[in-house]
This record gives C-alpha cells, structure tokens and sequence, in this order.
C-alpha cells in the first residue's frame, strides 16, 4: 500500500476581499463518515472547479467529489487580480513576450476562456463577473514604454490587434496623470474572481457534483486499484485523484526543490461614495498590469462587480516553506499605500479597507505540472502565476487525462519538460527575495 502525508495546509494571511465584497456565500458541509466515488477533485479553485465541469461534460453520470480545504474562494481563486489573459504574459520576461511565436499558448488560452464563457451561459453566472473588457499596459516611464512599443511590435508579429494610449488617455480612463502610456489589448477578460468562482461552484452543485468544504486532505493512500483520501473528518476512495493545489503539490511529496513558492500581495480600497468618485473621475471600470512585470497592477471596479472600489497589487515574496504571516501583509500594504497615493493624489489618506496575501507558484523553465503522477493519481498544477487561464487550462487536461482523452491541452503540457531543479537552500530564498526586491525597486514608478 502506497500512503502520502500531506506535509502542511494552504494558510493564506488577510481576507479575501472579492469574496467578502459579495457577502456571505451558502456553506457546502465538511466530508464525514465514508464513501466512495468516481473521481476526487482536491482543490475548489479555477483548475479544480474546472476539472469537474470537464469531468461532467465527459461522463454525465459520473461521482465527482471536490474537496477544499478551506472555503471556497477564500484561497488563491478569491485573491488574484482577475485578469485571463489571452496573449502571451510571460512573468520573467522584460516585456511579456514568450520565447517562442506563442501562438500556440494564444490558441490555448482562448480555449480556456471559451470554456469559461460557456461555464457563465450554462450556470447562469452573472456577467458582470465574466466582463470582456480587455485590458492595458500601463507606462510611467519612458523604460516601461519602451517595453510596451516592443510588446505591441510582438504582438504585430503575431497578427495581433493592440492600441498605444497616450497621457490624456490613460488619465482619461483611470483619472490619474501618472502613467505616460498604455498599452490597450481587447482579448482579456476582466473577472470579478471569488463571483465567478462562486458561480462555477454553485452550478456544478446544481449538475450533481459534491463540494465539501472544510476538507483538507491529510493523506493519500493507495489500495489496489482504488484511492483512499482522508480528511480529518471523513475518507473517501475513489478510482482516480486529480490534485488541483498549485503550489502545494509539494505538500504531497511531488516536485519537491523545483517549485519557487511565491507570494503577491494586494488592497483595497472601501466603497467610493459619491464625492469621492467625483474626485477621482475616470470610467467606471479598467483593469492595469504594469509594463514592467515587477511593477504595479491596478483595477477599478463598479457595483455589479461588488461596490465602487480600487485594488492595488505589487510585492512579492518567496516563501519555500508555503507560509508568510501577517508582518508581511503589513509591509506590503505601506508599499501599496504610498503606490495608490502617488496614482491618486485627489485620495491621498485613503486607508485601506482590506489587506492580503495570495500564493502563486512558478518554475524556472515555466512549465506547469498536468500529468499523471501514478496510476489513478492526476496533477492540475504550477500555473505560474496565470491561474485564471493557466489553471482553467490545466482542470480541463486532468480530466481528460483521467478520462483517457488526448487534446491539444494534453498534448501541451505532457509535452513539456520537468521543472528545474531549484538552487539549494537558504541561497534559494536569500538570493531570490534579493533580487525580487531589486526588481521591486527597479521598478518602483511602474
């Protein structure tokens, strides 16, 4: 008998303020007793989720189990900023461009909000959830517009559409005078995260699949050709697992020393009354990634999205032991304040309402972990900071591999190289955040 122990539980420090803007959500009871299944999904979040929808399409009268650990989206599905991209969003490049034509990745990525789409017609998810409104680059320097004119070149390259804003639009757009330029591309859907995943949840709830949360998986045990998954309430055995944990793939004993566990932090603001809006001036809706990777990611959001509210996003932190603490939120969020105040003067002394911090994980060779692990044991993980579409992308090929489907999405990602091997330990962490929190600051007006 094969028995893995899983090592530590997802603890992610701060609320997670799209989820808590919507206000309480119906509960889905913790796993007791013992039962069996077809299929146990490990994970509620968009990999998870979207493992199960593809499980159902696949066999309409299969036993599908979700576990999350937590609530869902409360973990890293409620924390991102929103953004599925289409284009090519290489985190470690100066400009997002990939190291290859990336059409590839574009054919994929538009799959994964394709499936998406029909996920929001199908569970009746509301649309401003799921807002087909593109999104910008946004420059401050004549270094980050530099980066957007050869992003837009690449994309050029590619038959790509994309629009360079000048200073009047851009303030125009967001009521702010600090960015020089942006760069405008129309294939990003901008979610409302925790609405949208909270939507998928309650669909699949209403399509026969079980959700349990308050479920953390302790361990995994192999017997003959089923599964025992326990719980510190409950087991469950089952003829396949498809573990969606991103990062916490290492907890099960996989990929260990070759996963770089990061984590970004984000605020946001109260609710905008009306003389503040006024203030602000602007549209009503946008969403910002920086020029430069390391820089600073900003969104304003509307009422049908979960109040009049702005989310600043930047600091990063590699943590190899999957834990930060509530110093770190802390340290963040003076950043994020002086950030904020230096894009909207008019709301200078702004306190934020919600802190957070949210865990994402990377390779160094950027490949993500969808493969089989063992027999009747599947991975959806390592979305290297693309967890919308990366993590949609990756669900939807662990089901099909469970199911004995080949696709294009199957052949991507088994096609891909292991992850690398990381430095060893503490030259790991001490130089990474070094050079993070270089970056950080080469970066700082971006």
């Amino acid at each position: 008998m094969t028995t893995l122990r899983v090592k530590d539980l997802p603890d992610l420090p701060g609320r997670a303020a799209w989820n808590a803007i919507l206000g309480p959500a119906p509960a889905h009871a913790p796993l007791t007793g013992t039962r069996t299944a077809d299929v146990v999904i490990v994970g509620s979040g968009f990999a998870g989720l979207s493992a199960a929808r593809r499980l159902r399409q696949i066999d309409p009268n299969a036993s599908i189990v979700v576990l999350e650990a937590g609530r869902v989206a409360e973990g890293s599905a409620g924390r991102n900023s929103g953004f599925m991209i289409d284009l090519p969003h290489e985190l470690t490049s100066e400009d997002y461009a990939g190291a290859g034509d990336d059409r590839a990745m574009i054919a994929l990525n538009r799959q994964a909000i394709a499936f998406a789409a029909e996920a929001v017609d199908d569970y009746r998810i509301d649309t401003n959830f799921f807002d087909r409104a593109g999104k910008i680059n946004g420059a401050a320097s004549d270094t980050a517009h530099a980066h957007n004119e050869s992003y837009a070149a690449h994309l050029a390259s590619l038959g790509e559409p994309s629009e360079m804003l000048d200073a009047r639009a851009m303030r125009d757009l967001t009521g702010s005078l600090h960015y020089r330029s942006g760069l405008f591309t129309p294939g990003t859907v901008m979610l409302q995260p925790a609405g949208y995943i909270r939507g998928l949840a309650a669909g699949l709830s209403r399509d026969g699949v079980t959700i349990h949360e308050e479920s953390a998986v302790t361990a995994l045990s192999r017997e003959g050709i089923a599964w025992r998954v326990s719980t510190s309430t409950g087991q469950i055995s089952a003829g396949a697992i498809i573990l969606t944990v991103n990062g916490h793939l290492e907890s099960f004993g996989f990929e260990q020393g070759r996963l770089m566990q990061l984590f970004l932090y984000a605020v946001m603001t109260p609710e905008l009354d009306a003389d503040t809006l006024a203030r602000l001036g602007g549209k009503s809706r946008w969403g910002i990634t920086p020029a430069d990777p390391m820089g600073t990611t900003v969104r304003r959001i509307d009422a049908g999205q979960g109040g009049n509210r702005i989310i600043t996003r930047t600091c990063a932190t590699l943590a190899p032991g999957r834990k930060v603490g509530p110093g770190h939120v802390a340290r963040a969020a003076r950043v994020m304040q002086q950030k904020f105040e230096t894009r909207f003067p008019q709301l200078k002394g702004m306190r934020m309402q919600y802190a957070w911090a949210g865990h994402l994980c990377l390779t160094l060779n950027g490949v993500a972990v969808m493969r089989r692990l063992d027999d009747g044991l599947y991975s959806g993980c390592v979305q290297n900071g693309l967890g919308t579409a990366r993590g949609t992308l990756t669900g939807i090929g662990a089901a099909e591999l469970a199911c004995g489907i080949t696709s294009d999405i199957t052949h991507h990602f088994t096609a891909e190289d292991s992850p690398r091997r990381l430095p060893p330990q503490p030259f790991q962490q001490i130089g990474a955040n070094a050079v993070l929190r270089y970056k950080e600051w080469r970066a700082r007006e971006e």
